[in-house]
């Protein structure tokens, strides 16, 4: 992928495509009276705790400052990175460990596909083709992991108070805070092994581009 214009417009389309799938999502879980919660606020709020829909939330912020060419500073780098390695772990988790839980039909399997499968796709191919380059930092990578641990900070306190946890791996009522313990230490590994991969072969790319 080549020159400014068709990069802003790939990410563009990134990011239409996250937003599509997440006002989608929202939809049918609002709509969706077979869950724990029977007030569509109690369905909506437990949406927001999926890892899914908040990496989601970071690709279309990020792809958007790409899209707007307004891809610049400390924070944007942060974001970045956490955008590609979430994307990354949505996508292979969700094949490896959730795919074919739950059966989904209409705007429910249309959302699944768009966030899980569609996004992460578009998201890591512009990145692979289009950069930005050289926007990768050991500082961002350090900052990165605020993020991972940000979620599982909200995620497990609030899973105790209501019962509610948003995959099967950190459901500390079922498995034990041992076991979650445990897994959360491993997809922390890969996290962080993700966006030091990803600085790591984002600074080749860079070098490797004509300048």
């Amino acid at each position: 992928m080549h020159g400014p214009k068709l990069t802003r417009t790939w990410f563009a389309v990134t990011a239409l495509v996250a937003l599509t799938g997440l006002v989608v999502q929202v939809v049918a879980t609002a709509s969706d009276t077979g869950g724990r919660f029977t007030t569509v606020a109690g369905r909506v709020a437990n949406l927001f705790c999926f890892f899914t829909i908040d990496s989601n939330l970071l690709v279309i912020a990020t792809a958007a400052l790409v899209a707007f060419g307004a891809a610049r500073g400390t924070l944007f780098r942060v974001l970045w990175l956490d955008a590609l390695a979430g994307i990354i772990v949505t996508g292979i988790v969700y094949q490896v460990a959730l795919a074919g839980l739950y059966e989904l039909h209409g705007l429910a399997f249309l959302a699944d596909t768009l966030l899980h499968k569609v996004t992460p796709i578009l998201f890591v191919l512009g990145w692979l083709l289009a950069g930005p380059r050289g926007a990768f930092t050991w500082r961002a990578v350090r900052w990165s992991l605020v993020y991972p641990l940000a979620w599982l900070a909200f995620t497990l306190p609030r899973g105790a108070l209501t019962g509610f946890y948003p995959y099967p791996f950190v459901d500390a009522d079922t498995l034990g805070y041992g076991q979650v313990a445990l897994n959360c230490v491993f997809i922390g590994l890969f996290f962080t092994a993700l966006t030091a991969g990803a600085f790591l072969y984002d600074r080749r790319l860079a070098r490797l581009e004509p300048a």
